[in-house]
């Protein structure tokens, strides 16, 4: 390796060095203010170690988040699983049962990723209420997956589109029929694909704020909504904020450590090519 090629590479990793040292500052701020006591937490003592580590901002969040936190659990699971399983369906048959009309289907179905949330506020809670679902984690359930039909079906048709026909084409010609392709072929296929909506399902329902303070109340409503509330009206406990904040991230994290090599794959794999 000459000179020049060791020069370039000590530059390309500065240069990752920096920008990591610059993403984490954050981070390092958020982690620090949490296990500071409130009389140490100030603007000009910011960047400053504490002079003791308390976990005492932990268990208070902790204590105040936990009931949101399974609303959370119980809103993201089923909401995951199930917009992925619709998303996958209408991939398949878009992809491998193409009909008359069905790339119009698609397009307008592909409208729903660019509509506001804040445009549809009104009529989806009168619609909530005259169904009997607002309030309730049920209804954000619904929404949600309605809310993700038309990405998880566009991610799941260019993931289908690269299986070769001749598989779905075999498999008729043996008597196999629509489910039964689906289960038995596209889905064992469709790991990878699933790995990637599902990681971007499950972080953009755990992290959404808008649909969680207008559709639910009280003691239905979701952690991020929580979190806001953490604030309190007059005096900002910022060490209990910060660790709220990084007990709320650490779900999405965790799932991101867990399956990020499977999220790789599905990427390369081509689920969200256009």
């Amino acid at each position: 390796m000459t000179a020049m090629a060791v020069l370039k590479r000590s530059l390309i990793y500065l240069v990752l060095i920096m920008c990591s040292i610059f993403f984490f500052m954050p981070v390092y701020v958020m982690v620090i203010t949490s296990v500071k006591p409130l009389e140490e937490v100030s603007l000009a003592g910011m960047w400053s170690l504490p002079s003791k580590i308390d976990f005492t901002s932990y268990s208070e969040a902790f204590g105040k988040l936990a009931p949101n936190f399974l609303n959370s659990v119980y809103l993201v699971v089923p909401a995951t699983v199930l917009s992925a399983l619709l998303g996958a369906m209408n991939g398949y048959v878009l992809s491998k049962w193409r009909f008359k009309g069905s790339e119009t289907l698609f397009t307008f179905m592909l409208f729903g990723m660019f509509i506001p949330y804040q445009s549809i506020l009104i009529p989806l809670i009168q619609f909530l209420r005259d169904i009997g679902l607002y309030n309730t984690i049920p209804g954000l359930i619904l929404v949600h997956v309605v809310y993700g039909i038309p990405v998880t079906t566009l991610m799941f048709r260019n993931f289908y589109a690269s299986i070769p026909d001749e598989m779905i084409e075999s498999a008729k010609i043996d008597g196999a029929g629509f489910i039964k392709i689906f289960r038995h072929i596209m889905l064992p296929l469709s790991v990878s694909g699933f790995v990637v909506v599902g990681i971007w399902q499950f972080t953009n329902i755990w992290n959404e704020f808008l649909f969680a303070v207008t559709i639910t109340q009280s003691d239905k409503q979701p952690i991020m909504v929580a979190l806001q509330n953490l604030s309190g009206s007059q005096i900002v406990q910022w060490n209990v904020q910060m660790a709220g904040a990084l007990l709320a991230a650490l779900p999405t994290l965790f799932v991101y450590i867990l399956l990020g090599k499977y999220f790789v794959r599905g990427l390369l794999a081509g689920s969200v090519k256009g």
